[in-house]
């Protein structure tokens, strides 16, 4: 049992303990660990201070000592009090955790690929003959990955007029992506095998990929989206360890055909955890992780393969996911079926894509009942309108 208080249902017991980054008023920005609703001051209380009293975690985790710092601050937990090293975390501001050096976004779930594909080409099979084969991706912009809370300005793209031709406007079909981030730690390597997966992860996080999809239509061929996607992604403050995580790891599901050599894996890397998606505080979709087709494992060892290395401060978003039923749809695009079966709102509105002033939150968890939950908190963004060109 910790000293400090731990609220019954809390993201953040004990045996989560997730990384962060802080700023105590009129102090410089640090190294925290959420405990309840408060964080532990990580450089305060003199574990790794040179690694802890820095302004991101990238150099914590490319140093490999995560781990000893977390078990050190779960002793200080369960030790003697030191109220002095803790903050409630509503007299700190809590910021972006990491420097992103590069980002990556895949398409794993098959049922989202499958929707997808039943929505944009209804006469042909919904999936590539690639998919199965392959974790797809694209390559992201590192610089428009955002921390939960910051706002979502409407992008502006190349959009198909009546003729076809393309016409810069603000997209009017703006989407989110329900995803889950992971985090690399460690010194850079390349060739990273599916089961040596944890010792290359860090952490993880909940994942909004905010996508526009009338600018997607326009630009995707022949080399996939850019505009659409590089505008903004929201991920959230907290990096929950993949120690936390790994009670929770399950198999995932069946792959047929059997992938190359190079993607297979002995270990179970799929994750049992419970994700929600709420539109102005109405719930629109809720699904579990473990429905992906691709684990991250076999993203990692995917995107290393070629000898590219990954190292501390890459991102990789596991791509929308979706499940099997119509309430288990990660992506607007699916909820609404392009738009044909508009949401009612609590607030009796409804939407088919995002309107000037929605506010989305993922929320994302592990456990709960007689396990622990291990909690991500939130991903939020609020839509603001397209700035006027100077």
């Amino acid at each position: 049992m910790s000293w400090v208080d731990v609220p019954e249902g809390s993201d953040f017991p004990i045996e989560n303990l997730p990384f962060g980054i802080f700023r105590p008023r009129d102090e410089e920005p640090r190294v925290g660990v959420r405990i309840g609703d408060h964080v532990v001051d990580v450089a305060a209380a003199g574990i790794e201070p040179d690694l802890a009293a820095r302004p991101s975690l990238n150099a914590l985790m490319a140093s490999g000592h995560g781990g000893a710092v977390r078990e050190r601050v779960a002793e200080l937990l369960t030790g003697p009090e030191r109220p002095d090293v803790v903050h409630p975390i509503a007299d700190v501001q809590v910021l972006m955790p990491i420097d992103v050096v590069d980002y990556i976004d895949f398409y794993s779930s098959i049922h989202h690929a499958t929707n997808l594909g039943r929505i944009l080409r209804p006469d042909s099979e919904p999936l590539l003959p690639n998919w199965r084969q392959l974790p797809v991706a694209y390559h992201g912009r590192a610089r428009t990955v955002v921390v939960s809370g910051t706002p979502v300005e409407r992008p502006a793209g190349l959009v198909a007029d009546a003729s076809g031709t393309g016409r810069l406007t603000p997209t009017r079909a703006l989407d989110i992506e329900l995803e889950v981030g992971f985090l690399v730690g460690g010194q850079p390597a390349a060739r990273i095998e599916p089961d040596h997966a944890d010792r290359h992860v860090f952490g993880v996080v909940l994942l909004n990929d905010w996508s526009a999809r009338d600018i997607q239509g326009f630009e995707y061929q022949p080399l996939g989206p850019h505009l659409a996607k590089s505008f903004a992604t929201t991920i959230s403050p907290w990096v929950v360890t993949l120690e936390a995580l790994r009670p929770y790891l399950v198999e995932p599901p069946a792959q047929e055909p059997p992938p190359d050599p190079y993607l297979r894996a002995a270990l179970p890397w799929a994750v049992d955890l419970e994700l929600r998606v709420e539109l102005n505080g109405t719930p629109i979709t809720a699904t579990n992780f473990s429905h992906m087709y691709w684990t991250f494992a076999q993203q990692l060892a995917h995107l290393t393969v070629n000898g590219a290395p990954a190292g501390s401060g890459d991102l990789f978003g596991s791509g929308t996911v979706s499940g099997p039923t119509k309430g288990e749809r990660g992506s607007l695009i699916e909820l609404t079926w392009r738009g044909a079966e508009p949401l009612t709102l609590d607030d009796g509105s409804t939407r088919t894509f995002l309107e000037d002033g929605d506010t989305v939150t993922v929320r994302g968890w592990c456990g709960g009942g007689d396990r622990p939950r291990i909690g991500f908190g939130e991903a939020t963004g609020t839509i603001v309108p397209t700035p006027e060109a100077p």
